[in-house]
């Protein structure tokens, strides 16, 4: 069976390898043009590409598949099945239409929950406990195909999208693999999904990583989590931009009074360091020696381990709350206000 694999992102590279190391004949790899990146706009490729420069496969980078020029190409390989793993566009009805055995596609979720394009960043922004990966035949719907195969996968309380996208990752290469057998000697037939019991997951803007103090805690850090490093968590400490980059739920509220009031954080030695002044709100920071934190909506700290002040490298938060000698009332003030 000759197989044409479209894919861009890391995501997809565990699935690129199987296949090669399985010995399927991929008559092409097929992946987004290179883009500027960075502050110097250098073109960069797309990870799919530098692989399969390494796997010395053939490598094509339409800027479009709408054109007559890309359709050309595509049915000159002649692929048999397409197998599609985070390529970045939707594809167009001929080309879903065209392989024989058409277009299967490898997806970050348990469909029909989080059809869209960033599922494993908004399970962890939601706070869901467990993922996992699908094996779908691709429709002209946006996730809406019917599914072939899934597995779970738990996601722990302080996983990083980075993390669990790279677990996702080898799990998804595995199961196109079975996958692609079932469908090679016709035990395998995919399943309609359940529309009623479905769930989007919308691209990712830079307005989603404002942080919103009036959450809670856990939701703020579910979003570091998921959202770093694109488009990142950010607030504003005296009027400078901080990335957000590293958290944990911290202590509860209760005890915290006025000035010298309340216990030292976990993990302070026995009086190292008192928490600040006043009856906390929303985005006031509460800091010690060892300690920088913000209170949240529930009432709940949420500890700040590490930031990046902007065109600053990144320091760990007691490093922050020392070098900054932060006053009492001052506040971290959400993007949200701008």
């Amino acid at each position: 069976m000759n197989l044409a694999f479209m894919g861009s992102a890391t995501f997809a590279l565990p699935s690129l390898d199987r296949l090669f190391e399985r010995g399927y004949e991929i008559t092409g790899v097929i992946t987004q043009p290179d883009k500027p990146s960075g502050r110097g706009q250098i073109l960069q490729s797309p990870p799919v590409k530098r692989r399969a420069v390494d796997l010395h496969l053939p490598i094509y980078q339409p800027a479009s598949l709408k054109t007559e020029e890309t359709r050309t190409l595509i049915q000159a390989l002649g692929p048999d099945l397409v197998v599609v793993v985070a390529y970045g566009k939707i594809l167009p009805p001929w080309l879903l239409h065209f392989p024989p055995h058409g277009c299967i596609n490898v997806h970050g979720s348990i469909l029909p929950k989080y059809r869209g394009a960033a599922p494993v960043h908004w399970a962890i922004a939601n706070g869901e406990t467990t993922t996992g990966v699908c094996t779908m035949l691709l429709d002209e719907g946006l996730d809406t195909g019917p599914v072939y195969l899934c597995r779970e996968t738990a996601i722990g309380p302080n996983e990083t999208v980075a993390e669990v996208y790279d677990r996702l990752g080898g799990i998804g290469a595995d199961l196109l693999i079975e996958t692609l057998e079932g469908v090679l000697n016709d035990s395998l037939e995919p399943k309609p999904q359940d529309n009623s019991k479905a769930t989007f997951a919308p691209m990712l803007k830079k307005e989603h990583g404002f942080i919103d103090w009036r959450m809670a805690a856990v939701e703020i850090h579910n979003r570091v989590r998921a959202f770093n490093p694109w488009p990142g968590t950010a607030a504003k400490f005296r009027g400078v931009v901080c990335k957000i980059l590293k958290t944990s739920v911290g202590v509860a509220c209760e005890g915290l009074n006025e000035l010298g009031g309340g216990p030292s954080p976990p993990g302070s030695p026995e009086g190292e360091g008192e928490l600040s002044n006043r009856q906390f709100k929303p985005s006031s920071i509460v800091t010690s020696k060892n300690f920088l934190a913000v209170m949240c909506g529930d009432g709940g700290l949420l500890e700040i381990m590490r930031l990046q002040p902007e065109n600053r490298k990144a320091i760990s938060g007691a490093d922050f709350a020392n070098g900054a000698r932060i006053e009492p009332g001052e506040k971290f003030e959400s993007l949200m206000d701008n």
